[in-house]
């Protein structure tokens, strides 16, 4: 069973949930905090042990690879004005030279396609993906364990309340194994009052080489795109898929109200904010 190693991240959407604020600047560099969202998704798989990040980037997205790039005019500044702190927070996030990848997709066809995308960076061996917008901390890991226990195709789900479930992808439930379970199905977006579960496809995938195989049929689904779950779907007709509940919290930062959640979540967190914002929160509510 081969390792995972490598990290696909699609960073070629439009962010039109975000416009204004996305006209000019990628949906990906938006902050939860004091860090772009890209960030904290490149944080996470770091911490599992990925070793190489490919960014499917598309027109306007220049600015997330000089972000994973140094910066020499910003780290001289640094140290000739004694911030030495700062320049070491910019070199810890830094991947080392060679780790990050970038290839583009010329057009907005879909998620699949994004991944498809990066075929010849990935090459022959199984790969982990994980969507930009969806921020959890430490999922990948949790996915790293349950392929090292079952191999395969694994998919990070999360539970959802019933009348919830038209909004995303959702996986039939089969044998469990603790925090794992065999997927016998997917369907993406049910109609209401037909999903076969509430557990949804929450952004982080391990998959195997061979989904770029069913990818470059190139068959249109859902919105006339390529989607990702169509090609899942064909490939779990001749391989094993697992569903992993995730233990955490993932929050779409793509959406508005995901975007502030996340921010106030992750402030709380930080000592020297946490306090301080729990004031002013309450302060607010207390005018509202």
């Amino acid at each position: 069973m081969k390792p995972i190693r490598k990290a696909v991240l699609p960073v070629a959407g439009l962010g039109t949930r975000f416009l204004p604020a996305t006209k000019a600047m990628p949906k990906e560099m938006l902050t939860v905090v004091d860090r772009p969202v890209v960030q904290h998704v490149v944080d996470e798989a770091r911490e599992a042990g990925i070793e190489h990040f490919i960014f499917v980037t598309g027109r306007g997205k220049a600015v997330i690879e000089d972000h994973f790039d140094i910066s020499f005019e910003l780290d001289r500044m640094l140290l000739e004005r004694g911030k030495q702190a700062a320049y070491d927070d910019l070199k810890r996030d830094l991947p080392a030279a060679g780790q990050t990848s970038f290839t583009r997709q010329q057009e907005p066809l879909g998620l699949g396609h994004a991944v498809w995308c990066a075929r010849e960076i990935v090459g022959d061996e199984p790969f982990a993906v994980l969507l930009p917008d969806m921020l959890s901390r430490g999922c990948m890991q949790q996915m790293l364990s349950a392929y090292e226990r079952h191999g395969g195709n694994v998919i990070a789900v999360e539970e959802v309340a019933p009348e919830e479930t038209h909004q995303y992808g959702i996986v039939s439930v089969g044998d469990t194994f603790g925090q794992t379970f065999e997927i016998t199905g997917m369907v993406e977006k049910p109609k209401q009052g037909t999903a076969p579960s509430n557990f949804i496809i929450s952004g982080r995938y391990i998959l195997q080489p061979e989904i770029f195989e069913v990818l470059s049929h190139g068959r249109k689904g859902a919105g006339g795109e390529i989607q990702l779950t169509d090609a899942m779907i064909e490939l779990a007709q001749s391989q094993d898929f697992f569903g992993m509940r995730y233990e955490g919290r993932t929050y779409d930062t793509g959406s508005k109200l995901g975007f502030l959640t996340a921010n106030l979540a992750y402030a709380l967190e930080r000592q020297d904010l946490g306090g301080p914002l729990r004031a002013e929160i309450a302060r607010l509510l207390a005018q509202a």
